[in-house]
């Protein structure tokens, strides 16, 4: 049979329908967690970048930087605990209990800074620890556990702190033996293109890098629905667990780079801080219900901070009205983070 012949019988290919294609691809677009926080990043930048000149130079992109990381570090191991169905109210007090617990111990017992921080450490994985093992043996909300916690400790930060040192901060402790290691360690800055960086921008990359493992399965479908991943294996108890105990470790590391850049904390230090990383949390994309969110969009989501928190100031702008702002974006994530799933549940 000729060649002719041959493409004359042969059955036409079905046509394909590009809609198809398109829909997919958006649905895949939409369904990232952090498609409205990466939006939002790039709004805010360019409109700081924008109207205040002053946002455009090396030094407040390291400011920038800094102040996002001090956000972050929290945001992402809370991201995590949302994505898994819990909360932790007591994160931003936590932060200064470790701090404290590291100086006065320090202080108090004259040693090497060191044995402090591993004091701090083990105290604050301790708290992580009992917060979710409350929330696993009792079942009641982790709201109301860690807000419990939350008094629990700021009443210790004040009533001990005053109690060892007669007054609201604690001692300046870059005299004791060891300081300097610790500070090198948890605070020290370096320099990257004419851009000066805390040690906290590299740590605060690193975090969500880190925790990007197959864990992260088990974490989403925890948060789903926890009977169906019981049935399936997956240790809902430990995860759950694990995950405040996440808290707990960023919040000791947060605690002592607050301490070696300051030398010294006070004590009503970090209160309202545990709304910032969960808003941070919520503008990346996690869900208040659990199941669903990404430490990403929880990095995006204190870049956004740092960015109108520092904008806001070299805007010329009163500070006052960052509080505002704090709402406002907790409100516009929502919505936003709302439309974007309806459009991408409509491209399916």
């Amino acid at each position: 049979m000729s060649d002719t012949l041959q493409a004359e019988v042969r059955p036409p290919s079905p046509a394909r329908d590009e809609r198809v294609g398109r829909k997919s691809a958006l649905a895949r677009l939409f369904a990232r967690p952090e498609t409205g926080a990466l939006t939002g990043a790039i709004v805010i930048y360019l409109f700081f970048f924008i109207i205040a000149p002053p946002f455009r130079n090396a030094s407040s992109l390291s400011t920038v930087l800094y102040v996002s990381s001090t956000y972050g570090l929290m945001a992402v191991p809370i991201a995590l605990l949302m994505i898994g169905g819990e909360f932790d109210l007591s994160a931003g007090v936590a932060v200064i209990s470790s701090a404290l617990c590291a100086s006065l111990f320090s202080y108090e017992f004259t040693v090497n800074v060191w044995v402090g921080v591993a004091v701090a450490l083990a105290v604050s994985l301790g708290i992580g620890f009992l917060n979710g093992w409350i929330v696993i043996r009792t079942g009641i909300p982790s709201f109301l556990v860690t807000l419990g916690t939350f008094f629990m400790l700021q009443g210790l930060n004040l009533a001990l702190t005053r109690t060892i040192t007669n007054q609201v901060a604690s001692p300046d402790i870059s005299n004791i033996a060891g300081f300097s290691a610790a500070q090198k360690v948890f605070a020290a800055s370096f320099t990257i293109g004419g851009v000066n960086l805390r040690i906290t921008v590299i740590y605060w990359i690193a975090t969500w890098i880190l925790l990007r493992t197959h864990v992260g399965n088990w974490i989403f479908s925890v948060g789903g629905s926890a009977p169906s991943a019981r049935a399936v294996g997956v240790p809902v108890a430990k995860v759950k667990i694990g995950l405040f105990m996440a808290v707990g470790l960023m919040a000791w590391f947060t605690g002592m780079h607050t301490l070696f850049l300051f030398n010294t904390i006070q004590s009503g230090q970090g209160l309202g801080n545990e709304f910032v990383y969960i808003i941070a949390a919520v503008v990346g994309g996690c869900l208040l219900t659990g199941g669903y969110g990404s430490a990403v969009g929880a990095a995006i989501g204190a870049f956004i901070f740092g960015m109108t928190n520092q904008g806001i100031v070299l805007a010329g702008w009163d500070p006052d009205w960052f509080t505002f702002f704090e709402g406002a974006l907790l409100l516009g994530a929502i919505l936003l983070n709302t439309f974007i799933r309806r459009r991408a549940e409509a491209a399916k």
